[in-house]
């Protein structure tokens, strides 16, 4: 299809193939090949090969031209559709306001970019072609179909569509798969758009294609993909309003023969995972030991550290199920409501201010002390957030009110909803079309419509806002001016007549059917054992930030659904799961594995686990706002509560439901702080462990090895200990202060900050 010259009036090109089992006819005319059907020969749903042409001698501007300045950039952000345009000319980025560029285009500035007398020196071609200077260069030649297509729509008087014009309504892209065999192999992308009369054309030649990973197969202006690295990319076609991809699997040409070898599988996680490994020809690591899976697990489901105690039984324990005791035990342990309650306080951004008419910190902590009830009593997750989307009352007698006092703006509401809880960011589509997801501004302020009719008064009480359903009040269309009615995201207008648009909101949201939702929290939750999600960021989901296993994110979705949204579930098959449980060791197939899961992640600990576990091995306390003395950090209800070790680590300021405000990279003021700040030495000096154990009459060997259990979860090695024997030796009057130095690098070490 690449070679077609679609600019050819009435040319029917006859080709069989596969053999003569399939004869295609390929209809190319003059500017717009669409396809229509012949009564009887088919329904608009389903197109068949058409036998009759309509329109053939009109070329349309929304149909024809618009998608030619998508294709040579011309709307782009880098070009004329940046906010300010370029060199005077603005087009609406990538096309969103088709009629403003008409306007543009033909009347800003009369005579100028389209020549109706002699088309050939209209400015739009001969810039263009690069005929006279333009910043942009030369987008295509003067053969080129994208040229004729424009050239004969200023021949035919550079006519406006009609109103009732076609719309695509759908874009598809074939291969659905792509396995390649790098580098060098090729597979040609074919792109069709449906449009809402029924008829259907091939744009291939007009989408604009994309890669999500360079490094592993790059993609042509054509479509042509060509494999190179191992590794996988999504290879995307933007048209129109529509973007869509292909999941492409790159494996080495000349790779030593593969052979997968037979690995236990413990779930369906497993399954899916070493499918997805064998595609790729990837080894997965071997399990961990009993010492890196107490720790990990430990640290995971409830942010503590295994005391020495319960370290020492389940290592020496001989039960084929001790993993899954374990877990099932630290899952019904309060520490693990503690952790998943910080989690969703990030989400739902509790944080006191002192602004009037917002939340106030009495406001905050009914807020955290809600929260934690339902996760106490293991509400479903989709219960909670069905009670938090329709709340109204006050925010002291109601804490789920307080959702709608954290942000009072209307747009902002519906941003931070729609990004918590379905992941997708909607910002870009307020002030035009999403450049790389579906959105448009129409789902945009149609979403935002389910809260324009929020009441806010006050309550007698200063601090209490009581929050009500107004009955009133409307989203304009920043470009029609007019209402836009409440729509679901990806779905259809909302029945809201007479009822509380965020009772129906709340409805649909929670719905088992709710394609974003559920798919969103197992995302999060497979996140928080995994260091990253199956989309990542985890609420960044759009198509051209894909999945990297959808099998796998489909299915824990759908157990997730089967589970009544009961989250201790999923955490379960998460961690009873072989893939959880891998070695973070790689092999020569997987060490360049980032995205599949086939070897475990080496984790910083997150800020406020990682002081409470400091807190927990030197037996010092902690004191925050609100909390009595030697709470944990991750108990801490308000957002604005910090101090300089939770700031420099990283912890959330709860400002933004985004999930990059928790900061987990390392950096040299972390370093820094915990080899020269107060944090570590003043609780190894305020905890005294290292008297209270040389009073207990423990030998040195002994406090070195208990010291290696607190902070590592395994013993010394004979070449660690060696070296502490002799360090020993040199004070054996007083071990204390070497125990004591000995204690300090233990907490100051990369094994101790890190989940390996």
């Amino acid at each position: 299809m690449r070679d077609v010259d679609v600019m050819r009036v009435n040319k029917i090109i006859a080709s069989v193939l596969a053999l003569g089992l399939l004869v295609a006819f390929i209809f190319a005319w003059l500017g717009s090949p669409r396809r229509a059907l012949a009564a009887g020969s088919g329904s608009p749903s389903t197109p068949t090969v058409p036998t009759v042409l309509k329109d053939l001698d009109r070329v349309s501007f929304k149909l024809d031209v618009m998608p030619v300045l998508m294709v040579a950039g011309c709307n782009s952000g880098a070009c004329h559709g940046s906010a300010r345009g370029q060199d005077g000319f603005h087009l609406s980025l990538f096309g969103f306001d088709p009629d403003g560029d008409y306007y543009r285009i033909t009347r800003e500035i009369p005579n100028r970019r389209i020549n109706l007398a002699q088309p050939t020196e209209s400015l739009l071609l001969q810039k263009a072609i690069g005929a006279v200077p333009h910043g942009g260069g030369a987008r295509f030649k003067p053969d080129s179909p994208y040229y004729k297509t424009i050239l004969a729509w200023i021949e035919q008087g550079a006519k406006e569509d009609p109103a009732d014009i076609a719309t695509p309504v759908s874009l598809d892209l074939e291969p659905k798969e792509l396995h390649l065999k790098g580098p060098g192999g090729t597979q040609q992308m074919s792109a069709h758009a449906k449009y809402s009369d029924g008829t259907e054309r091939d744009v291939t030649n007009l989408a604009v294609f994309m890669t999500s990973n360079d490094n592993s197969a790059g993609v042509s202006h054509e479509g042509l993909v060509t494999a190179k690295n191992r590794g996988e990319a999504f290879v995307m076609a933007r048209f129109a309003t529509f973007t869509v991809g292909s999941q492409t699997i790159v494996v080495p040409k000349d790779a030593p023969t593969y052979v997968w070898p037979n690995v236990p599988e413990n779930n369906y996680i497993d399954k899916l995972v070493n499918a997805k490994l064998q595609k790729l020809q990837i080894l997965p690591s071997g399990l961990c030991d009993d010492a890196t899976f107490v720790r990990r697990v430990f640290i995971d489901v409830t942010g503590t550290l295994p005391t020495t105690k319960e370290f020492d039984d389940f290592v020496a324990s001989t039960d084929p199920k001790k993993r899954e005791k374990l877990v099932d035990e630290l899952i019904a342990r309060p520490e693990f409501v503690d952790l998943w309650v910080m989690k969703w306080a990030e989400l739902l951004k509790i944080r006191s201010t002192d602004q009037v008419n917002e939340m106030s910190y009495k406001a905050t902590l009914l807020y955290f002390d809600w929260l934690k009830d339902q996760f106490a009593k293991n509400v479903p997750i989709n219960q909670v957030v069905k009670q938090l989307i329709s709340s109204t009352g006050g925010t002291f007698k109601n804490p789920p009110t307080n959702y709608y006092q954290t942000e009072n703006e209307t747009l902002k509401v519906a941003e931070n909803t729609a990004q918590a809880f379905c992941g997708i960011r909607m910002q870009c589509a307020q002030c035009h079309n999403h450049p790389f997801d579906r959105w448009t501004q129409n789902d945009y302020y149609g979403w935002a419509s389910f809260f324009t009719q929020i009441g806010r008064k006050p309550a007698e009480d200063g601090r209490e806002t009581i929050v009500f359903n107004a009955g009133g009040g409307e989203v304009n269309h920043p470009l029609t001016g007019k209402p836009v009615p409440a729509k679901f995201l990806g779905g259809a207008v909302a029945d809201v007549k007479g009822k509380d648009r965020r009772a129906v909101l709340a409805d649909w949201l929670t719905s088992p059917d709710n394609p974003y939702f559920a798919r969103n929290i197992a995302n999060i939750c497979w996140a928080q054992f995994f260091g990253k999600g199956i989309v990542d960021p985890v609420d960044d989901v759009r198509i051209s930030n894909p999945p990297s296993n959808p099998q796998l994110l489909d299915e824990l979705t759908h157990r997730l659904i089967a589970y009544n949204f009961d989250l201790k579930k999923l955490v379960r098959d998460i961690c009873l799961s072989r893939t959880y449980q891998l070695d973070s060791v790689s092999n020569a197939s997987n060490a360049d594995d980032s995205r599949s899961f086939s070897h475990a992640s080496v984790r910083r600990i997150r800020a406020e686990v990682l002081l409470d576990c400091i807190s927990e091995v030197t037996e010092s306390k902690e004191k925050f706002r609100g909390l009595p003395l030697g709470a944990r950090a991750v108990q801490i209800a308000d957002g604005r509560t910090q101090n300089y070790f939770l700031r420099t680590f990283g912890r959330a300021t709860r400002e933004t439901v985004c999930s990059c405000e928790v900061k987990m990279e390392p950096n040299l003021s972390q370093a820094l702080h915990l080899l020269n700040g107060q944090t570590v030495e003043r609780k190894i000096q305020s905890g005294g462990v290292i008297k209270k154990l040389i009073a207990a009459k423990k030998t040195p060997d002994q406090i070195v090895d208990e010291l290696y259990e607190r902070c590592f979860s395994r013993k010394p090695t004979s070449q660690e200990k060696t070296k502490i024997d002799a360090m020993l030796a040199d004070s054996a009057k007083d071990p204390q202060p070497v125990l004591t130095d000995l204690f300090w690098a233990l907490l100051n070490s990369k094994e101790f900050i890190f989940t390996h």
